[in-house]
């Protein structure tokens, strides 16, 4: 049996018999109770696109759809980690509020930050971040290693807008920081650096690791204080605010604001959904 014959006859089996036993990663250890929520789920929603009946009837009659099987595999994995059925069902409302086309398309202005990944891929992914936001610090450098080496590298292009944060201590001065560092070659290296150190930022933090990247205190502490910094960060806030960004980080794949959840293996699943659409 193929992988994708064994994820449909896993499915199947949730309406059967709890807990499931079946040969895929997400559906095979469920327990009595997981396994439970997620026939419910599957049994009462469809996918957002192709097949209009529950997900559990779509992979009955076709057990290769594969938005279906990407989805029961969703719905297995937040099962598994005891997630009610409420809570599966607005994760999928949101995940497909995202990943619906055309969608609304949000204008993103060409800027001068590197892309990370593939830089002819067809999805393109646009991250409003900030430097001294705690969540973008866990999650960005996932993302960033997914898209540059890891299941989704060849595929993914991924560049960055800072958003200053009222709310998050130095955060104006660290996005500055960010800059200057871009606008002296060392956008991302800088970035990840300033992520991997988030919490031993002091006043004097962008200044040590900006030597630790081997630019020029000099030169980056003119740039930091520098117009163009400034005009930078100003022009990517504005931008963001225009877009309805309000909290970081935001990201928006293909031009579509995404509202699903925000950890690496949502992600990872949603723009493999999303190159698979884009071939």
């Amino acid at each position: 049996m193929n992988a994708r014959a064994a994820f449909a006859a896993a499915v199947a089996s949730l309406l059967v018999a709890l807990p499931a036993r079946a040969q895929t990663p997400a559906c095979d250890a469920l327990s009595a109770q997981a396994g439970e929520v997620a026939r419910q789920v599957l049994e009462s929603q469809p996918p957002y696109e192709g097949c209009d009946q529950p997900i559990a009837t779509c992979l009955k009659n076709n057990p290769s759809d594969r938005l279906a099987l990407r989805l029961a595999d969703f719905v297995c994995r937040r099962a598994a980690s005891r997630q009610d059925r409420a809570t599966i069902e607005r994760s999928l409302e949101r995940r497909a509020l995202s990943m619906m086309r055309p969608g609304r398309r949000y204008t993103i202005e060409d800027a001068a930050w590197p892309i990370a990944g593939c830089t002819a891929a067809k999805v393109k992914v646009v991250a409003y971040v900030c430097a001294r936001c705690p969540f973008c610090s866990k999650l960005l450098p996932d993302l960033h290693r997914e898209i540059t080496a890891g299941r989704l590298a060849g595929r993914v292009a991924l560049t960055v807008r800072p958003f200053p944060i009222k709310s998050h201590a130095n955060s104006t001065e660290a996005n500055l920081a960010v800059a200057a560092a871009a606008g002296l070659g060392k956008a991302w290296e800088y970035l990840l650096h300033a992520y991997r150190h988030f919490d031993r930022f002091t006043p004097d933090a962008p200044a040590r690791w900006a030597a630790d990247l081997g630019l020029d205190a000099a030169a980056f502490a003119a740039a930091a204080a520098g117009p163009a910094a400034r005009d930078f960060v100003v022009a990517a806030k504005k931008e963001g605010l225009r877009n309805g960004v309000e909290a970081t980080p935001t990201l928006f794949i293909n031009g579509r604001r995404y509202v699903g959840d925000l950890d690496v293996e949502t992600l990872v699943d949603v723009l493999e959904e999303e190159a698979e659409a884009a071939r």
